[in-house]
């Protein structure tokens, strides 16, 4: 699956190629990635986003601490995967604005701490355009807003190419999330676009304004425009 290219011709100019894929397995997802890499890598694309949607499913970094997922995950209400970045348990399904930045990190500082919080001013600067108050917490990965938890983010690099990013709850069922302890915090309570601002906000939509913002953060640390 290709996906929708964003923005046409003449719209907003971005640092990367926006691409809306869907909704996807989470497998699926992570074959984009891989060849999306790949293709990097050989400087046969360029910095590339990938914004989605998971069919549901658990997800868990290779860690041999797996109590994130209350045991063996057997009984959860949706498979889990183990995959290929950083962090403890964590929940993806519809309503989800998922995002996967393929980027040469050597054009950002090549500091995977710096990115990281460069994601996390991307969605909180993102949440601001809809009147959302979300902020970051001392010494976590992710993005809160009134105490809840509202956006995770995990991250892989290889060659200094990044993949995986982040996942952002803009609407739908949370009710999932109770099964695990999220991101391995004990007692986390998670929120979503929709319960903090009281309206019905888009994913896609969403989507656009998480893109114009990672591109601005992008951008200030030294990536140029296409």
């Amino acid at each position: 699956m290709t996906g929708d290219r964003q923005p046409p011709a003449g719209a907003r100019r971005l640092p990367f190629e926006e691409r809306w894929i869907g909704r996807v397995a989470y497998g699926e997802g992570l074959e984009i990635q891989d060849r999306a890499v790949r293709q990097r890598r050989a400087g046969e694309i360029g910095d590339t986003l990938f914004l989605l949607e998971h069919e549901p499913v658990y997800t868990i970094g290779r860690t041999r601490d797996r109590s994130s997922l209350g045991g063996d995950g057997g009984h959860l209400p949706h498979p889990v995967f183990e995959t290929n970045r950083g962090g403890q348990a964590t929940y993806h399904g519809p309503g989800q604005l998922v995002g996967y930045p393929i980027l040469d990190l050597t054009a950002y500082g090549k500091d995977l701490h710096v990115y990281l919080r460069a994601l996390e001013r991307a969605l909180v600067g993102a949440c601001a355009e809809c009147g959302i108050a979300a902020e970051t917490r001392e010494g976590m990965t992710g993005v809160w807003s009134g105490g809840r938890k509202l956006a995770s983010i995990g991250v892989g690099v290889r060659h200094w190419v990044s993949m995986h990013g982040f996942a952002i709850n803009v609407c739908g069922d949370l009710s999932p999330f109770a099964e695990i302890t999220p991101c391995g915090i004990g007692g986390v309570e998670m929120t979503s676009l929709a319960e903090e601002s009281g309206d019905e906000i888009g994913v896609r939509q969403f989507g656009q304004t998480a893109a114009a913002a990672l591109g601005r953060e992008l951008c200030a640390l030294g990536g140029a425009m296409p």
